[in-house]
Parts: C-alpha cells; sequence; structure tokens
C-alpha cells in the first residue's frame, strides 16, 4: 500500500470509530432502558444489568455500523477536499479510482467484519441473553422478599419481611401460604436466609413458628430454631424458551426444521431474517459509496458541499428505509428476498458511476494554505 493510500485511510478510519462508538453508546442506552424495568423489578444485580445490556450489542452494530460509515466518511472527504488534499491528488497524477479505493476498502473491511458478527457472533449473544432473561423471570426467590412490603410471588402465597441487610439476612419474616380447601399455614421467623440445596431453592428460617388451620378449623402450632422453607413448587414453570428469528443462526433461519409447527408456520418470516443477515452488510459499502458521490461526484466549491450532502443524506436514508421495507414485504414472498440483495448492490452502482461521471479537477486553489498543499503532495508522491 503507497504512503498516500495509507494517509487516505488513516484519515478514514479514525472518524468512522469515534462515529461507531458514539452511536452504539446511544444505541445501547435505549437498549438498557428496555431492560432495566426487569432487571429492577426481578431485583436483579448490576452485573445481570450490565451483561444483557452488553449482549445486545452485536445486533446493534449491525444497524449502526453503516450510518456510522456514512458520517464518518462525510466528515473526512468534506475535510480533505475543503482543503483541496484531493485536488493535489488528482493534480498529482491519481485516477479517481486510486483516490476512493482506501474508502472502499476500509468499507470492504467493515462489511466483512459485520458478516461475521451477523452469521455467528449475534444469534449466540442473543441466545444467552435470551437464556438470561429467561432465568430473571422465572427466578422467584429473587423476588419473594421486598424489604417493608407484602409480595405475592405466587397464587396463594404472601410474604412480608421487615429488613435484608448487607449479608443477606432477612429479619422479621412472615410468610403466609393458601392450601386447598380451607387450611392456611403461617410462619414467622426472626431471621431468614435465601439458599440452595441441591438444585432446590430454600428459604431457611430461624427462631421462629408455625400455625396452621386445617380444614376442621384446628390450629397447629409449632416452634421451631431452624426451618427449611421449600421454594421449588412455585419455581415451577411450564414456559420454555422460544428463540426469535433474531436469535438462531443462519441454516436454522434458511433449512428451518418444517415437522415444527411454529418453523412451519413462519418459514418464510425466517428465510427474510437469513437473508437480511448475509445482504445488511453489503449496505456499509453502498453508504460509503454514497458518502463519496457527495463529496467527489461533483466539482469543487469553496462554499462547501452543504446542499450535495443534504441531498446525498436523505437518499442514503431512503436507501436503508426500502431494505427495511424489501425485508418486510420477503417475510409474505419468498421471491422478494432477491431484493433485499438488489438493494445494496444497486445503490453502489449507481453511487460509483457517479463519481466516474464527473469530470476530475486538476486545479489547485493557490490560496490554500502552502502547508496544506505541501503534506497532500509529499503523501501523493
Amino acid at each position: 500500500m503507497h504512503l498516500i493510500d495509507r494517509y487516505l485511510l488513516r484519515q478514514l478510519l479514525g472518524p468512522t470509530v469515534l462515529a461507531t462508538a458514539a452511536l452504539t453508546a446511544v444505541a445501547l442506552l435505549s437498549q438498557s432502558l428496555s431492560a432495566l424495568d426487569i432487571i429492577v423489578s426481578q431485583r436483579q444485580s448490576a452485573l445481570v444489568f450490565a451483561k444483557v445490556t452488553l449482549l445486545a450489542m452485536p445486533q446493534l452494530l449491525n444497524m449502526v455500523l453503516p450510518i456510522a460509515v456514512f458520517v464518518a466518511a462525510l466528515v473526512a472527504l468534506n475535510r480533505l477536499h475543503t482543503e483541496q488534499e484531493i485536488v493535489v491528488c488528482f493534480a498529482g497524477g491519481m485516477s479517481r479510482w486510486r483516490v476512493i479505493a482506501p474508502a472502499l476498502r476500509l468499507a470492504g473491511m467493515i462489511m466483512i467484519l459485520a458478516l461475521a458478527v451477523n452469521l455467528w457472533i449475534q444469534p449466540m449473544a442473543a441466545r444467552e441473553m435470551r437464556q438470561t432473561l429467561f432465568s430473571v423471570r422465572t427466578d422467584l426467590a429473587s423476588t419473594l422478599i421486598r424489604e417493608g412490603e407484602f409480595t405475592n410471588p405466587a397464587p396463594g402465597l404472601t410474604v412480608y419481611a421487615q429488613s435484608v441487610d448487607a449479608t443477606g439476612l432477612i429479619h422479621n419474616l412472615f410468610i403466609h401460604q393458601e392450601k386447598s380447601g380451607s387450611s392456611a399455614t403461617t410462619y414467622t421467623a426472626d431471621e431468614g436466609r435465601l439458599e440452595k440445596r441441591g438444585d432446590r431453592p430454600v428459604l431457611v428460617m430461624h427462631k421462629g413458628s408455625m400455625q396452621e388451620f386445617s380444614e376442621t378449623d384446628v390450629l397447629n402450632f409449632l416452634t421451631f430454631d431452624d426451618y427449611p422453607y421449600d421454594l421449588s413448587p412455585f419455581m415451577s414453570s411450564n414456559e420454555l424458551i422460544h428463540y426469535k428469528p433474531s436469535d438462531r443462526y443462519l441454516h436454522e433461519l434458511l433449512f428451518p426444521d418444517l415437522t415444527q409447527d411454529w418453523e412451519k408456520r413462519n418459514r418464510l418470516k425466517l428465510m427474510a431474517e437469513g437473508h437480511s443477515r448475509i445482504s445488511s452488510p453489503l449496505y456499509n459499502v453502498a453508504l460509503m459509496a454514497m458518502a463519496l458521490t457527495a463529496i467527489i461526484g461533483g466539482g469543487f466549491s469553496r462554499m462547501g458541499y452543504g446542499r450535495r450532502i443534504a441531498v446525498m443524506s436523505a437518499i442514503a436514508v431512503g436507501v436503508r428505509i426500502l431494505g427495511f421495507v424489501v425485508q418486510a414485504a420477503a417475510e409474505e414472498a419468498a421471491w422478494l428476498n432477491l431484493l433485499q440483495y438488489a438493494v445494496p448492490v444497486l445503490a453502489t452502482y449507481f453511487a460509483l458511476r457517479s463519481i466516474f461521471r464527473e469530470k476530475v479537477s486538476r486545479f489547485i486553489d493557490m490560496r490554500l494554505k502552502p502547508h496544506r498543499i505541501s503534506r497532500a503532495s509529499e503523501a501523493a508522491v
């Protein structure tokens, strides 16, 4: 790679990394707010919250990367063209293709990275997140105790605790359980602690009593020093983890198990998601080409390129929205999956065609600062 190629690539790489980080941070903030309600209501730790948030990052990158590429390319190319460094490259005899090659090379590398994320990292992370959220929703033990509140974590079960200290020790515990018929049992204890015995969650109560009314209205009273209260009957759930299309690997999307009723009914939806996984990285190249068109696809202007950038930005947004519309439509008609590839490929073709139709300006504005001209000239040598 020549010095000028490395220089141009370096000028594009920095803004791309910064734009990706900024947009990903905004997307993660939005994702974290949606997960916060579940985490807070289920009284989970900050570690679980961070895990759920970070596991959403691969899927967010698929949406963020093309936008980051487009924004970063506009910023970097606009600066290079305004300061006439690109004009210097043309004046030094460089072809238009060689000038845009570093940008397209960067877009190609990002496309390969996005494809790897879509095919392997995203489904792996999405499955782990789905399993974590499933465990959170079905974790009765973590929602059983709320300081100073009466809770009903399961039908017929009422729990109250005055306080829980930093070690997890529960103080002044009250449990009321209604059983079949008219019988009911009430437990009170000075202290208690949630523990695991084998695979069973158990609430071990210390220094307490049990009062049980039988169906014949006979009161049975018992005091105890330690009493293990089994929570496993309330933990049983017939709910199974259901993996959404976004959680599945490519072979599961393109070749679903048609013996399964859900997969048979949603075969087109699964196929649309599979083709989207393959085609969506192409938008990185398409939007890079459109950014190049906005800056290089026209003559030099000392007044800036605001109008061209605005027009091309609107077109880029339209192209990406069209991609989402085509994906949604492909869930009803399989042949529309071809358009998932056609949209970014045609956008790239027309953007590059627009670049090469323009005449190359090989004139340098001598009013430019001399050190800017010399820097670009040395790089072009």
